[in-house]
């Protein structure tokens, strides 16, 4: 049988998703646990891959198993899982079903605080100069983006993806100035390896003054590397939003 498990985790002490050799991984701390508790090897495939330190409200993976589920499987599993990953549900899906190729929309989030926060250590990203950034431009800066499916300048160099394109369907900045805090929202089909911090990164520096919006342009148009290129820490980062047709 196949199965997906929504989950969700901070990725504060991780190296990321994927399994490192001689690493601490989300991949790894959850086939441990699946395998113990089913007995049986599980192998576990995911949504996509989060970098270090990035962390995700929502995620889904898959597996197969040959094994019944224990009773009280879901609490079982729970217990012997690390405190910063929580499954929350278990779905039986046909046999084909994939966790990364049969989503359509995923989004993130990007937290910014302006003001020093003892709880948000490793979860949020303290940016205190928000007195010097002007938030019509950083607005203007994500709304730009809208208007391209070609995202070169946001991709990490030596990735391996055949193609640039996304199919972008939001981005936009949310700002709480009473909270002394501000959070970015993007979404797509998919998106590219470091792309959603490049692009925060890239807002911000247009805030500031760094980058004009016509140097964006002629980036996007031509398929060119910024320049001024700014991968912003993982702290802040999280995968918020993943769909399927079929759940």
């Amino acid at each position: 049988m196949r199965y997906f498990a929504e989950l969700s985790y901070n990725g504060s002490r991780y190296c990321g998703w994927q399994i490192q050799p001689g690493q601490l991984s989300v991949q790894q701390a959850l086939q441990d646990a699946l395998s113990t508790i089913l007995n049986e090897p599980i192998e576990v495939t995911g949504c996509g891959r989060t970098d270090t330190g990035v962390h995700a409200r929502q995620y889904f993976l898959h597996f197969d198993c040959n094994n019944s589920f224990p009773p009280g499987f879901l609490r079982r599993i729970n217990k012997f899982l690390p405190p910063d990953i929580a499954i929350y549900r278990f779905i039986e899906v046909a046999p084909d079903a994939h966790a990364r190729f049969d989503a359509t929309h995923r989004a993130y989030e990007y937290h910014i605080d302006f003001r020093k926060n003892p709880f948000g250590q490793q979860t949020r990203y303290y940016f205190p100069f928000a007195q010097q950034l002007d938030f019509d431009r950083l607005q203007e800066a994500a709304q730009a983006l809208l208007g391209y499916q070609e995202f070169f300048p946001f991709c990490k160099s030596n990735t391996d993806v055949k193609t640039m394109h996304c199919d972008l369907r939001r981005a936009e900045w949310e700002i709480v100035p009473k909270e002394h805090r501000m959070c970015f929202h993007i979404a797509a089909d998919r998106f590219l390896r470091g792309m959603v911090r490049l692009i925060v990164g890239m807002c911000l520096n247009a805030a500031l003054g760094k980058i004009e919006l016509s140097t964006l342009h002629t980036a996007m148009q031509q398929q060119t590397r910024l320049k001024r290129s700014w991968s912003i820490p993982p702290d802040g980062l999280y995968l918020t939003d993943i769909r399927y047709d079929y759940i």
